[in-house]
């Protein structure tokens, strides 16, 4: 299986591409970390609290996070094992895998070709021109987001009840 990334994938994405037999990418496209996410929080940063504090410092609800934490870090690592495996040695594999999972990274950092290949992720450049193609035709919608909202002048707001027209 060929996995096509002409942009990013992300997380779950690079899961995806991590689980193919050749990763093709365009030059600037990027895969991401895979460390997971408890809720809003990188699971790595949740248990650095348990590292840093001492237990009677540390709420109910953190102890409950950093014991999710340490499971889901130890699942997406043994993933991500077994997903390379059979493409990398053993050791290298288990060290791909502790760097990709252990939050070293933000969650959305953009890992590049060149660090990938020194990740021991082998990647081509050699995107067909049809991928581009089929993109095109899923044009992703513009995010604007004004930072400044227009009122027109005058403004013509809800009259209150009992207010003059």
């Amino acid at each position: 299986m060929t996995v096509f990334v002409p942009h990013y994938a992300m997380s779950g994405g690079t899961l995806i591409a991590l689980a193919a037999n050749e990763i093709v990418m365009d030059p600037n496209a990027v895969l991401g970390p895979v460390d997971p996410q408890i809720g809003q929080y990188a699971a790595a940063s949740i248990l650095r609290v348990l590292r840093e504090k001492e237990k009677k410092d540390i709420d109910d609800q953190t102890i409950i996070l950093a014991d999710m934490s340490e499971k889901a870090l130890k699942q997406v690592k043994q993933c991500v094992q077994e997903l390379v495996s059979e493409k990398m040695g053993p050791e290298e594999a288990l060290m791909l895998a502790e760097k990709l999972t252990s939050g070293q990274w933000t969650h959305d950092y953009p890992l590049t070709c060149k660090e990938l290949g020194e990740l021991g992720i082998t990647t081509s450049n050699d995107m067909p021109t049809e991928i581009y193609r089929l993109m095109d035709l899923y044009p992703q919608p513009v995010q604007r987001r004004p930072s400044v909202q227009y009122v027109p002048l005058p403004y013509q707001g809800e009259k209150k009840a009992g207010s003059p027209k």
